[in-house]
């Protein structure tokens, strides 16, 4: 198969810089003209055709970073926005905020819309439709453009881009662990499929904590929502069918708004928290701070996570070598905040 010609290979093919190539093919004055009819012949010798995405990228700075998240209702992504916001405040750059609103269309919308010169490089979280159709060719024309992308807490794997993680795995295991060392036997999950990546890992989190403590798995005692950003009434009839047939002593939630419907179901039940049930989540946000039982919480730290974010994006910024700098992958500790849904540890 042909491969592609981009201007990442026109770039290397002349050694120039990807910068040079795209200005060169809009005949800006910068650079010199011999160089210009160089590109322009290399480009029309081998029919180059730019993608319809990034088109004016590395024209010009606009000390502007790109954010794309899936939703705004949860309190993890205003964590993280904040702490993207402080970061660019903090290193006199601006930030443009985007909702994909969970579609696959509007992900690429919205990345078009800023890569046409409107910022200098993106943080994103992908969205859920994203991620089910495995369709990841706008990110992967804007990193071949040389526009810098950082992806956190969800991401995908294949694409050439820095990321900020949690360990979804080990903070899921810390949470049902902890339920196992309260007394805890008959623990239940409620999670996401599988092609969500954290639903996922916060899964693999929650079998391994079993697997440390003997306690064998049990895929009845396993609900997977198709949905991990909000309540659907789907949602909450399938949370109420398995609680209601699960005699449980513990529950471990993936986010907050199943934990909270969860918590409702068992006080109609007349089940007592955490006496009767002990509930953990994760994402430590005004709901399990502020529900009664208040919640046990795997917090992720979203201020610190978009912090991070944005320092990487932007010293990838300002590197004079950012188009052959190695990308990297950091990860911002979990803590467990114990609340009134889980009983007291004995010491």
């Amino acid at each position: 198969m042909k491969r592609k010609l981009t201007l990442k290979l026109i770039a290397k093919e002349l050694g120039v810089s990807i910068s040079t190539v795209s200005k060169a093919l809009r005949d800006s004055p910068e650079i010199s003209e011999e160089t210009r009819e160089k590109i322009k012949a290399y480009a029309k010798l081998y029919n180059y055709k730019p993608n319809n995405i990034a088109l004016s990228l590395k024209n010009r700075r606009t000390n502007t970073i790109g954010v794309i998240i899936p939703q705004i209702v949860h309190h993890f992504f205003t964590t993280v926005i904040s702490g993207i916001e402080q970061e660019a405040r903090d290193r006199n750059y601006n930030v443009i905020i985007c909702l994909s609103n969970n579609g696959f269309d509007k992900e690429v919308e919205n990345m078009e819309l800023l890569a046409n010169g409107s910022t200098d490089g993106f943080i994103l979280s992908i969205s859920k439709e994203t991620m089910l159709k495995e369709d990841y060719h706008h990110l992967n024309e804007v990193i071949e453009q040389g526009m810098p992308v950082v992806m956190f807490d969800r991401v995908v794997e294949g694409i050439s881009c820095d990321r900020v993680l949690i360990d979804d795995k080990a903070g899921a295991k810390k949470g049902v662990s902890h339920m196992i060392r309260t007394g805890c036997r008959k623990i239940g999950i409620i999670t996401s499929e599988d092609y969500i990546s954290v639903g996922r890992l916060r899964t693999e989190g929650y079998l391994d904590a079993l697997d440390d403590y003997g306690i064998a798995a049990n895929d009845n005692l396993i609900l997977k929502l198709d949905n991990i950003d909000d309540l659907t009434e789907e949602s909450k009839k399938r949370i109420e069918e398995f609680v209601t047939k699960n005699d449980l002593d513990g529950i471990f939630t993936v986010n907050e708004f199943f934990a909270v419907h969860a918590t409702r179901v068992l006080t109609k039940l007349g089940k007592k928290i955490p006496e009767d049930v002990s509930i953990v989540c994760f994402t430590d946000g005004q709901l399990s701070e502020n529900m009664i039982p208040s919640l046990t919480a795997v917090s992720q730290h979203g201020e610190e996570m978009g912090r991070k974010a944005a320092s990487i994006l932007i010293e990838k910024l300002e590197r004079e070598d950012s188009e052959t700098a190695p990308y990297d992958t950091a990860y911002i500790d979990t803590s467990l905040v114990e609340r009134e849904s889980t009983r007291k540890l004995n010491r």
